[in-house]
């Protein structure tokens, strides 16, 4: 009889254990939620592991500014958790940023675009350089670095980087079937520097 009424005592024990873990856990999961609720901005690796399926979406993100066009500052780059995880926001309609965003945590609301890197695209940028008419951006005509660096390029003229947009989409197309390479930015809609 005592070891029936212990075995009942020790599992009225573990279930109140039980009941109170999950208890706690459904608390911190809807402090977590709240917390994203309220901040309201996505993390830049998170956005662009999900960029396919928030292109043209309105999207809140919140980076370190690492980088302002020198051209008027209509672009800015956001770094996420290392320089590997960067997007482009270009100002569009509000026509630039301040130059204050520079090495500060910068959130910015935007509509999230593609840009696709396809055999087309290569060919006008071959016609382009050859009638000399390619507009230059950054410092030489091999391009900004920091839109270089957040696309993953790593050729310095313009033609090695042709050549190295050539390469990986081959390899694209091999692994996906799609003969393109996605690029994603953001068109300003608002931001503020935190």
């Amino acid at each position: 009889m005592k070891t029936k009424a212990l075995s009942i005592a020790t599992t009225l024990v573990a279930l109140f254990f039980i009941g109170t873990s999950c208890s706690n856990k459904q608390k911190n999961a809807e402090n977590t939620e709240t917390t994203e609720q309220v901040s309201g901005a996505m993390e830049i690796d998170a956005l662009l592991a999900n960029a396919e399926s928030l292109t043209d979406q309105e999207v809140t993100v919140e980076g370190v500014c690492t980088h302002a066009c020198k051209h008027g500052a209509t672009k800015i780059f956001l770094m996420g958790s290392d320089d590997t995880q960067t997007i482009r926001v270009e100002a569009a309609k509000l026509g630039a940023f301040d130059t204050k965003c520079i090495n500060s945590i910068v959130r910015v609301t935007g509509i999230l675009k593609e840009q696709r890197i396809d055999e087309a695209y290569l060919q006008q940028w071959e016609a382009n350089l050859k009638a000399a008419a390619a507009e230059e951006h950054g410092e030489t005509a091999a391009g900004c670095d920091s839109e270089k660096k957040a696309r993953g390029e790593t050729a310095n003229t313009p033609e090695a980087r042709i050549a190295d947009f050539r390469t990986k989409i081959a390899q694209r197309q091999a692994e996906t079937g799609k003969p393109y390479l996605p690029f994603y930015y953001l068109e300003a809609v608002s931001y503020e520097i935190q």
